[in-house]
């Protein structure tokens, strides 16, 4: 039986992304998003509002890219990874745990929804900047399916 695991977040960024080098040489990048719902209290009539926020850690190179060249504190981005829980230990030697949305190497998603007067890597019809690692031979996943050029004689 296969399992998903996928997270799919649309939010603002709490701060500007960090990026550091690993002990192999490779990149990851971290930042947060907060993600917001509000609501009217029936008992009160107030308006209310939750916000969440998420850690996000991201393993490929290409994301890597977008995150330190075009995210900034407080931009409009959708991001999809997977869900991770990982520990670790504390300056007092306690075993700590985080849940984090990973973007691994092949697979994830980073999508910036904000207009930016900086020149985007690529935009689509829509005016928003996708970026995904290309599919890998082997079938890695992550990358979005190229669309197909169909040639049906549809009579409409």
């Amino acid at each position: 039986m296969q399992a998903l695991n996928r997270v799919m977040l649309i939010g603002n960024l709490g701060k500007d992304p960090k990026v550091a080098a690993l002990n192999n040489g490779s990149k990851v990048a971290s930042f947060s998003i907060a993600t917001s719902e509000s609501w009217k209290d029936k008992a009160s009539g107030d308006r209310r509002e939750r916000t969440e926020w998420h850690n996000v850690v991201v393993y490929n190179e290409d994301l890597i890219g977008v995150a330190e060249k075009y995210l900034k504190k407080g931009a409009r981005v959708y991001v999809e990874g997977e869900l991770r829980t990982r520990k670790y230990q504390d300056q007092a030697g306690a075993d700590r745990y985080t849940t984090e949305i990973v973007l691994s190497a092949y697979r994830g998603a980073i999508l910036m929804l904000d207009k930016s007067e900086r020149t985007p890597p690529a935009e689509d019809d829509y005016g928003t900047t996708r970026t995904r690692p290309a599919t890998t031979a082997g079938g890695g996943g992550g990358g979005a399916a190229a669309p197909q050029d169909f040639d049906d004689d549809i009579p409409f």
